[in-house]
């Protein structure tokens, strides 16, 4: 007994007690050995083995790329669909530092984190699928500012920055770093503006891509104000991954909330109140693309019935419980609408840029295995390097040094 309480009082490092939260090294590796850490490490592995596999063996042996489809779920997933599900930071970021709804501070920080992640790793699934992706470096200094591309990998680069910048905040705080930090929180407005910014120029460019292949997406996914609907698929997004995150960190998370007077379920109606009007909006305007394109004829098609799959019960549905359980106070409702919100926009996102592309060639793209294991692989990562801050960081409770701050 003698020797346990010796060890207890015996002084910590730093790295054990900020980056082992206060173990020993063997403690934390013994902490580490759970089925739920077990597959984080096989998902990572996953991750590490694809990347040493496509720049060994390079393109053709890890994908099913070709000159019809030089894109593929590492851009229509891990790039189009994970960027857009990140649209949380700039979002929670504008209501609460622009909009001044300060009630909803408490889920800025966890909103800033996910999309400064989502970010990360879309670029890590960018960079799998560039042919020379060091070249990447020269977009910042390059003369093409009338190319699309360059606006979104330009706009890209810039709003990781911003999103790492407004990350720093509660990084300093644990840190203990005080003069910085008091920098660091007067740049925050400033960072919130050019993160509307920059994720209003580079969503809507995303779309904009697709302007240059009308004979290519099928008509009932094509519409000339394509950018429109990618900003607002955005928004929906942005809103949707808020509301599962959230109602997700509570479960996971929940001693780290103890002690606080957060309405988690007060926010969550706040945030359906808001998905309603931004749903039903998007449903009318997938209604007008297909007027406009004269393209009711289609829905008699499979691919019409795979447009209704998406609209109806991917738009419509979470756009009524979303409305329904704002209207009735019912969160539970509403996180359900956040899980066809988010399930929602990845289908679109796969629609538009992998399914419904080339859409009318025989052999259409299949993606190989090894494509989804990477995606699997860097979902996983972000998961794992979400946990590790969290359990670190003040993101999802104030630190006690900066009560006022929080």
């Amino acid at each position: 007994m003698s020797n346990v309480n010796e060890n207890a009082l015996e002084p910590r490092t730093w790295f054990e007690n900020k980056i082992l939260l206060g173990m020993t090294g063997k403690e934390y590796v013994r902490s580490l050995l759970t089925p739920i850490n077990m597959l984080a490490a096989f998902a990572v592995a996953c991750a590490v083995f694809m990347f040493v596999w496509r720049f060994g063996w390079g393109l053709a042996a890890t994908t099913n790329l070709d000159q019809n489809t030089p894109w593929g779920i590492w851009i229509g997933f891990d790039m189009m669909t994970g960027i857009v599900l990140a649209a949380g930071g700039f979002t929670i970021g504008a209501t609460v530092e622009l909009f001044g709804l300060k009630d909803y501070a408490p889920i800025e920080r966890p909103a800033i984190l996910t999309g400064f992640l989502g970010y990360l790793m879309s670029i890590a699934g960018l960079i799998a699928d560039l042919g020379r992706p060091w070249n990447m470096v020269f977009v910042m200094g390059s003369n093409g500012t009338a190319s699309v591309l360059f606006e979104v990998a330009w706009c890209v680069m810039c709003y990781s920055s911003v999103l790492f910048l407004e990350f720093t905040v509660p990084m300093f705080e644990w840190l203990g770093w005080s003069r910085i930090h008091r920098v660091a929180k007067k740049l925050l407005l400033a960072l919130t503006v050019l993160s509307v910014m920059f994720s209003t120029m580079h969503q809507s460019a995303l779309g904009s891509l697709f302007l240059m292949a009308p004979g290519k997406l099928h008509p009932l996914w094509y519409t000339p104000y394509i950018f429109i609907l990618f900003f607002t698929t955005a928004v929906i997004a942005g809103i949707s991954m808020v509301i599962v995150e959230s109602g997700l960190s509570h479960k996971i998370f929940h001693a780290q909330f103890e002690g606080q007077h957060v309405d988690a379920d007060a926010l969550t109606v706040g945030l359906g109140k808001a998905g309603a009007i931004a749903t039903f909006a998007y449903f009318f305007l997938k209604v007008q693309t297909v007027t406009d394109n004269h393209a009711w004829g289609y829905l008699k098609t499979g691919w019409g019935a795979w447009w209704l799959v998406e609209v109806l019960g991917f738009v419509l549905l979470p756009s009524i419980l979303y409305a329904y359980g704002a209207r009735n106070r019912r969160a539970r409702i509403v996180r359900i609408g956040g899980v066809f919100g988010v399930l929602g926009i990845a289908l679109n996102r796969l629609n538009v840029s992998v399914i419904a592309y080339n859409w009318n060639i025989p052999n259409h793209y299949v993606p190989r295995w090894s494509e989804f294991v990477l995606s699997f692989g860097l979902v996983g990562l972000g998961v794992v390097l979400f946990r590790f801050i969290v359990n670190r960081m003040p993101i999802l409770h104030p630190d006690p040094a900066y009560p006022q701050e929080h």
